[in-house]
């Protein structure tokens, strides 16, 4: 695959790092944006990310390694969506992630709106058929059609429960959501978190542990930046009150790690860059450098971790 040059690829790392063949990770930017129905500019999102990561340090702290040197990031050109369908393009998302898998890779996808999310679940539930979803989010997204559209990205989980156990289907962060949504909720069996019940200790002190254990071995995780709190994330479509901090969302990741659990891939979506405005595209991009850190701070070989992704 094409991959980007240090001039825009992610942490601006040289080709020894980031080819894509010695590379154990991949992103993927996907500017994808059709559906965004309040602030726009998602498809913005991955080209800020991308520049604001070269200001990200190599070094993380709290596994103490430079990881990008240790296992290779390799940044793929971005997906052109020009003159394409909406579901021409979800099928092209579809047939990239799933090459990208079969290569035995780990990779994070950069959006773009959250539609993005359905066609990667697809490809990954296809080889991991017992995994978990973790979705970080302000917004349930589980609308059956929004503004005459089935697959807007308020409605990507209802998309994505229609071939995906609802059950195994974890929400975090959610604090917007219309009556429709919440009856879903209450049928399907989605186990979901609601921000002010979380905030009033409602789930109790152990909310995360509780949270964690209710996931499968392997999971999935789709991060929505309208989770956080708008102080922390101005740059989205809808920021809603009463969000979260980024220690917040590393807490669970770090609690899925110690756990024991397995996180198969991710995507970040929906950062909708302002101009001038750059700490939360910095944060996005620190975000995604410092999950990976904690992801891999298993320190899992080339061989275990085709091993852990079911690559044979």
């Amino acid at each position: 695959m094409e991959t980007l040059n240090k001039a825009n690829n992610f942490l601006a790392i040289e080709k020894e790092y980031s080819n894509y063949e010695n590379s154990q990770i991949v992103i993927l930017p996907v500017p994808y944006e059709a559906t965004t129905s309040y602030g726009k500019g998602t498809r913005k999102g991955p080209r800020a990310i991308l520049k604001a990561s070269a200001y990200v340090e190599f070094y993380d702290d709290e596994t103490k390694r430079e990881l990008c040197f240790e296992k290779g990031i390799a940044t793929i050109k971005p997906l052109q969506f020009d003159y394409l369908s909406q579901m021409e393009s979800l099928s092209l998302i579809e047939k990239t992630v799933e090459t990208i898998l079969k290569d035995g890779k780990f990779l994070v996808s950069l959006g773009g709106e959250h539609t993005i999310t359905l066609p990667i679940v697809k490809s990954f539930f296809e080889r991991f058929p017992n995994m978990s979803l973790l979705q970080f989010d302000a917004h349930s997204d589980l609308r059956v059609v929004y503004e005459d559209n089935p697959f807007s990205h308020a409605c990507v989980m209802a998309r994505i429960i229609e071939f995906f156990p609802p059950e195994r289907l974890v929400q975090v962060g959610i604090r917007a959501l219309c009556s429709e949504e919440a009856e879903l909720i209450e049928k399907s069996g989605i186990k979901t978190y609601f921000a002010s019940k979380i905030k009033q200790n409602h789930y109790g002190s152990n909310w995360i542990s509780q949270l964690v254990e209710s996931l499968s071995e392997q999971v999935y995780v789709t991060f929505d930046v309208d989770f956080f709190d708008p102080t922390v994330m101005p740059s989205t479509g809808t920021p809603e009150p009463d969000g979260f901090t980024y220690s917040d969302a590393l807490n669970i990741i770090r609690e899925i790690i110690a756990q024991g659990k397995q996180i198969l891939g991710f995507d970040v979506v929906e950062l909708a860059p302002i101009k001038k405005l750059h700490y939360p595209d910095l944060t996005t991009a620190r975000l995604v450098y410092k999950m990976l850190n904690l992801i891999f701070s298993k320190k899992l070989s080339p061989s275990l971790l085709k091993k852990e992704l079911g690559i044979v």
